[in-house]
């Protein structure tokens, strides 16, 4: 009887290491920053892109960098660019996940021609910032109320500000609309935003590796809350956009393999405050202002336009 005890707890030891070694893995896919194979190679700009004017005006203007420094001592980097007639309106642009201020110029191009100045920031663990993990937007969500609280104090307190992410960033925006708001911050607008850390890191083990929620995900969030800080079920939009009373402005394709679509709309139907959503048919993950780049800025402009006077 003692050897066959000895034998199971040997099993489930080895049980035990081997899935908590699974975790360590897929720690390192999901929420080390570095290259991550599954999204692709970033595209050289070229004359067939549809938003080719917008980047390439981006790519060509002059830029100012801010800092800022969060609560636990990260050295965050971002552009800054005023728009091209002084105005107390500014857009803070969220890039998504393992992307990079840089590759959010036709966002940029498009809030500066509806008048605004830009903030490009790079999250934690991006770009130029500072950080050793990818906070998936939970991390960030205060990062981006500090970049507020800065445009208020570079530009004035009659700021007007809009919060806008695509993808990662649009999550770490909802998940921002719900925690203290400065009056300044009028109203939100989010590309393509996943329900929580947890539902798109279960999507992803599905789609990228064929395998189950249990016991993968809920071990590999164990491992992000001892080593990241956080873990993926606190990492929620839903919950926070139920908090949120400011107005908020959905958009995602209905062809989106990364992000479900239904995902969006569950957040839509979460939000108790001023809302709309646009679903943009046959796009793919955040390709809604490519493939429509007239209605895209249209949209967004009679959305605005309503709560930034």
């Amino acid at each position: 009887m003692k050897k066959i005890w000895l034998t199971l707890l040997a099993i489930i030891g080895v049980v035990i290491i081997g899935l908590f070694g699974a975790g360590m893995y897929f720690y390192h896919v999901a929420v080390v920053p570095g290259p991550k194979d599954f999204l692709g190679k970033t595209s050289t700009l070229k004359p067939s892109d549809p938003l080719y004017q917008q980047k390439k005006w981006f790519a060509d203007t002059t830029k100012t960098h801010w800092y800022e420094t969060t609560a636990d001592g990260l050295k965050l980097d971002a552009d800054y660019i005023p728009a091209a007639k002084k105005t107390n309106k500014t857009a803070v642009i969220a890039h998504g996940f393992m992307s990079r201020k840089e590759e959010m110029g036709a966002y940029a191009a498009l809030f500066h021609q509806l008048g605004y100045n830009v903030l490009l920031p790079d999250n934690r663990g991006h770009g130029a910032s500072q950080g050793n993990v990818i906070g998936f937007g939970w991390l960030d969500r205060r990062d981006y109320l500090l970049w507020a609280r800065q445009v208020v104090r570079k530009n004035g307190q009659n700021s007007k500000i809009v919060m806008f992410g695509i993808s990662m960033g649009a999550a770490g925006m909802i998940m921002a609309s719900g925690e203290h708001q400065l009056p300044q911050i009028k109203a939100y607008a989010v590309d393509s935003p996943y329900t929580s850390v947890e539902d798109e890191i279960t999507y992803e083990a599905k789609q990228q590796y064929n395998l189950p929620k249990y016991p993968l995900v809920p071990i590999t969030s164990l491992v992000t809350r001892i080593r990241a800080g956080y873990s993926f079920e606190e990492a929620s939009a839903v919950k926070q956009v139920h908090k949120n009373h400011k107005p908020i402005y959905f958009v995602t394709g209905t062809a989106d393999k990364f992000v479900p679509t239904y995902m969006t709309k569950k957040l839509y139907r979460a939000a108790n405050s001023p809302k709309e959503m646009w679903l943009v048919k046959g796009a793919a993950h955040v390709k809604s202002f490519s493939k429509q780049p007239q209605a895209y800025q249209q949209h967004i402009k009679q959305f605005l336009t309503k709560y930034v006077h």
